[in-house]
Order: structure tokens, then C-alpha cells, then sequence
């Protein structure tokens, strides 16, 4: 496992996005190849804690990942949780809001999603989405968006007085990597159904979803909730951090199989 420190964003300190390497490998001297074969006992490690979360059934985990576009979100899903039982991990996407969600307040959809006793969900985009897209595209007003900052926090507090332990994964990209990520979508055959016009209008936009992504996770990193800024242009070690991060929460969640029952003279025919 790594250290896992360097990539915290401490509560009260400024996420400093400019001042993190999204290529670093720090704490790991080997390539892709080794990074690979790192990764396979990690993920058995985590599919056991998971399977030991989901027998006890007390506890719960919430995964917020976030990040620009071609950021990773749905390759990280796939690689770490790579074992685990699916019965016990939802994955929930976040688009644009329905009319009825809209009806409601903004975390009202979000809260419906979060996780029950035993569980895991993983948010691919999240209730951030509220001080990100919102902001950059002025789909409401400063006053109003910049209240959110305090409602996210406390919302957090809340799940986690209430038993769920919240884990926020910001992948940290480049703006090349994002520009070679977008090619290969469109040379790739199997790749390019994920391309999508408006990705090329939101990268106009990257330095005003660095300034407010850099306000969000600076705002909203907590001592209860939170937020690790992972790196993200090498795949294979963005998975290492991830599940280093994953492994230690899970075991200082220390979830534990219930009791065993008595089957002292219990026989199968």
C-alpha cells in the first residue's frame, strides 16, 4: 500500500491544485507492469473488507469521485473494485437534473442515493456538481451557489454522525492528458461512442473549473469528510493510490462478521 498522506487536502489549507504533480508516482519506484501486479492483492484485500462490511451490517461507505472530463471515473470503478460483491456496491451517476428533481432542493436526489447498513456506493459526479457545473456555467446565482459550500459540509457531517464514513477522490488530470484522452476517443473505434461534442466546449472552460474546483475542495475538506486529490494522468498508479486510500478507511471502519451461530449438531442430508 502507499502513503497516502502527501495526497490529502488538509482541513483548513488550500487544496493547491497548481502545486500537485498529476504524473507523480511518488512512493512507488516500479512502471505500469509492476503497478499492475501491485494492484491484484489490493483489490482481494478490498473485495474481503467489503465482504466482511456487507456481513456485519452496521456500517457504511460512501465513494464521492470527481473530476474533469476524461478524468477516469469509470476506469477507477472498474479496476478497484475489480472482485468485489456487487450486491453490496452501487454505483450512481449524476447528470443534469430531472424536472422533478428540480422540483427540490439539490441534495433531495442525492440523499436518496447514499448508502444503507452493510453497503458501499460510489458517486461517479455528485452533489459537487452543485458548486462546479453551476458555477462555471452560471446556472444560478453567486449568493446562492456559494451557500452550498456550508450545506455540503454539514449535509457530510450529517451522513457521518449517522454511521456512514464518506471517502472524496478528486483524479487529478493535466490539461494535455485530458487533449490526448480525447483523441484517442475519436481515433479509437471502441472508444469513440464516449466522445462528445460539448467535451470540447467544456475544455474552453478548464481554467474556470480549476478555479472552482480548487475553491470546492478547499471549502470542503473536513476532519470528518475529507478530500484526497489523487493523481490521474498514469492510470495504473491512480489505481494504487485509490485503493491504498480505500483499504485504509475500510480498515479503520474495522467492519467484523456477526457472531457465529450455534450449530452444534446441525446436520445436511
Amino acid at each position: 500500500m502507499l502513503d497516502i498522506r502527501p495526497y490529502l487536502v488538509a482541513p483548513g489549507e488550500e487544496a493547491n491544485l497548481a502545486g500537485r504533480d498529476p504524473d507523480s508516482k511518488q512512493g512507488f519506484d516500479g512502471g505500469k507492469v509492476e503497478g499492475k501486479a501491485e494492484l491484484k492483492p489490493m483489490t482481494a484485500k478490498l473485495a474481503e473488507l467489503q465482504t466482511r462490511l456487507w456481513a456485519e451490517s452496521k456500517q457504511k461507505l460512501l465513494v464521492v469521485l470527481q473530476a474533469m472530463d476524461t478524468g477516469g471515473k469509470d476506469g477507477t470503478v472498474r479496476s478497484v473494485f475489480e472482485g468485489v460483491n456487487p450486491q453490496g456496491v452501487r454505483v450512481w451517476g449524476f447528470g443534469v437534473p430531472t424536472e422533478w428533481e428540480l422540483a427540490h432542493d439539490y441534495l433531495w436526489r442525492i440523499h436518496q442515493r447514499t448508502p444503507e447498513n452493510g453497503g458501499i456506493t460510489i458517486f461517479n459526479r455528485s452533489h459537487y456538481e452543485d458548486v462546479l457545473v453551476v458555477r462555471v456555467k452560471g446556472l444560478a446565482p453567486a449568493e446562492r451557489w456559494r451557500n452550498r459550500y456550508r450545506h455540503i459540509v454539514e449535509f457530510e457531517r450529517l451522513l457521518v454522525d449517522e454511521g456512514t464514513t464518506v471517502v472524496k477522490l478528486f483524479l487529478h488530470i493535466s490539461k494535455d492528458e485530458q487533449k490526448k484522452r480525447l483523441e484517442a476517443r475519436l481515433q479509437e473505434p471502441d472508444k469513440r461512442w464516449k466522445f462528445n461534442v460539448s467535451d470540447l466546449e467544456d475544455r474552453k472552460l478548464w481554467g474556470d473549473y480549476a478555479l472552482a474546483y480548487e475553491e470546492a475542495l478547499t471549502r470542503t475538506s473536513s476532519e470528518h469528510a475529507p478530500w484526497y486529490v489523487v493523481p490521474a494522468n498514469r492510470k495504473w498508479y491512480r489505481d494504487l493510490v485509490v485503493a491504498s486510500i480505500l483499504i485504509q478507511g475500510l480498515e479503520e471502519m474495522d467492519p467484523q462478521y456477526p457472531p457465529e451461530p450455534d450449530l452444534d449438531g446441525v446436520v445436511v442430508e
